[in-house]
């Protein structure tokens, strides 16, 4: 610690010795750059912010006060957290939160729900942590996060990252640009086109990038062919090898991790294997179905899992399906992969896909002159992204190589053969969502419009109303007489419910998402 600098003459009290030096310092125009470690001072040698306790921080200039308001110190916060974090994560999680109280028990700031505040307590809270520290001078702040008025008891403080310490040089696993990282440049979060099918996959990924192992550890990744997986994946790694380079990272398909353990087996290197996989501090694996059936290889990646997750390590998996429906996958690693994050990803809904369909166009360069061209496109594959981009591919190598003027009826042509009408995803049915509904609970079609109140079949009601309202477009009227002619106020106290229950309980989260899943893949 830098040592007090002498002063000509010394005042009656240390407050007052502080807060006089730092007047002095203000009229010497003395500035504080992003953090008190890089602060500069007159000829850019020290920052006395830090070392009086009279003095604070700003985001502009070393101040002094004797006092810190809540407001001050939030402030001071959240300018840090502003840097530190993506301005995407800022506002969405960040942005709207007021200091109320700043006390012996530390600063308490509101936010607007109890699912912002759990995701800031997840996500954020080492940042924060970082950031009160620097702000107040003071090695140990708390802050705690309150929905609204309402106090909570302060945080504890969560345990540090991972340093590192053990894991070999990136130079002795692979340089940043190694062709072996498998990194496609076209994969990058800048490139993924977000809409409600894929928006809180995005969001959990980019948490991950952002703070690898403190966020979801293990994120799992699920979804049906060609909705966007691998690109996920991919920008994982992309972001992580920009804003990380320190990390070791690695990518690889479930097919490559396989291989490589034959490899291994077959030529006696397996020890050599082991130090490989084991020793990356975020390791992404692409199609782990694949490992269906294949005991050996579970048994091996079993092993490599505890050792990375033990290691502070991150682990980002994606399937075709969520773990529990891989069949002769063992509990264990069943387990273990659902002790993080799942999500999944649906396919994109018509606005998404013309935003992917202009994406391309706009990217490769595509001369397009009637946008309905693209919508059309959009309305006739809807289930695929990889299909999707392909179909345009089609229709621009057509008009390209018959010279013909790209159209509407061009198009319809082009693909009528290999996308019929007929493809085209069929309108969610009510119906359809009762069926599923009782399927799933044990419950008869019956009693879900029955006026039955019992919990074993209200519950399932409930859903079923709140899956209605989400996944069609039936009025709330519409939805009450569907469900035996229950008042459209019903149908928004279910609504209510499940929207609550789902920010609050992991597992309605998962059933519905789960659900959501099944309903849109029978269409």
């Amino acid at each position: 610690m830098l040592s007090r600098p002498k002063t000509s003459a010394s005042p009656s009290t240390p407050v007052e010795s502080s807060v006089e030096h730092a007047k002095s310092l203000q009229k010497r125009h003395v500035f504080c750059s992003r953090s008190s470690s890089a602060c500069v001072e007159g000829p850019r040698k020290r920052c006395y912010a830090r070392h009086f306790p009279g003095t604070r921080h700003t985001r502009g200039r070393v101040a002094h006060s004797t006092e810190q308001t809540a407001e001050s110190l939030w402030s001071a916060i959240s300018g840090r957290l502003r840097e530190v974090l993506s301005e995407t994560s800022y506002d969405t999680w960040l942005a709207h939160a007021e200091p109320r109280s700043l006390a012996d028990r530390g600063l308490i700031v509101a936010v607007p729900n109890e699912f912002t505040r759990d995701w800031i307590e997840s996500h954020f809270r080492g940042f924060v942590s970082a950031a009160a520290r620097e702000a107040s001078g003071r090695d140990r702040v708390s802050v705690s996060f309150v929905v609204g008025d309402r106090a909570l008891p302060a945080p504890t403080e969560p345990p540090p990252r991972s340093s590192g310490e053990g894991r070999p040089r990136e130079s002795e696993l692979e340089s940043p640009d190694s062709p072996e990282l498998g990194l496609n440049e076209k994969y990058t979060f800048d490139t993924f086109i977000i809409g409600s099918s894929n928006r809180f996959a995005h969001a959990a990924a980019l948490a991950v990038a952002e703070a690898p192992a403190q966020a979801y550890n293990p994120l799992f990744i699920y979804g049906s062919t060609g909705l966007g997986k691998t690109h996920l994946l991919q920008a994982i790694g992309h972001y992580v090898r920009q804003h990380s380079r320190r990390l070791t990272r690695r990518y690889v398909t479930s097919e490559t991790f396989m291989n490589d353990f034959i490899d291994s087996l077959r030529d006696k290197r397996i020890e050599g294997f082991k130090r490989r996989y084991r020793n990356y501090d975020v390791l992404l694996i692409d199609d782990i179905q694949f490992f269906e059936g294949k005991e050996r290889i579970q048994e091996e990646f079993f092993h490599t899992f505890n050792s990375l997750y033990e290691g502070g390590a991150q682990i980002i998996i994606s399937s075709d399906r969520p773990p529990r429906e891989i069949a002769t996958l063992e509990e264990r690693l069943r387990s273990r992969f659902e002790w993080g994050l799942l999500t999944d990803i649906q396919p994109p809904d018509l606005e998404t896909r013309i935003a992917i369909l202009r994406k391309k166009v706009n990217t490769e360069r595509i001369a397009v002159t009637d946008p309905e061209i693209l919508t059309f496109i959009a309305g006739r594959v809807a289930s695929n992204i990889r299909e999707l981009e392909g179909a345009l591919t089609r229709v621009v190598a057509f008009s390209s190589l018959t010279d013909r003027v790209m159209t509407v009826e061009l198009a319809e042509h082009v693909l009528k053969d290999v996308f019929p009408q007929g493809d085209a995803a069929p309108e969610v049915t009510i119906p359809r969502i009762q069926e599923l509904i009782s399927e799933r609970f044990g419950v008869t079609l019956e009693e879900l419009v029955s006026p039955r109140r019992s919990q074993s079949v209200a519950y399932p009601r409930q859903v079923a109303m709140y899956l209605s309202r989400e996944l069609t477009d039936s009025s709330l009227p519409k939805i009450g007489r569907e469900f035996g002619g229950r008042d459209h106020t019903t149908v928004m106290h279910a609504n209510s419910k499940i929207t609550r229950l789902i920010r609050e309980d992991r597992s309605v989260y998962n059933l519905v998402q789960e659900l959501t899943a099944r309903i849109k893949q029978a269409r």
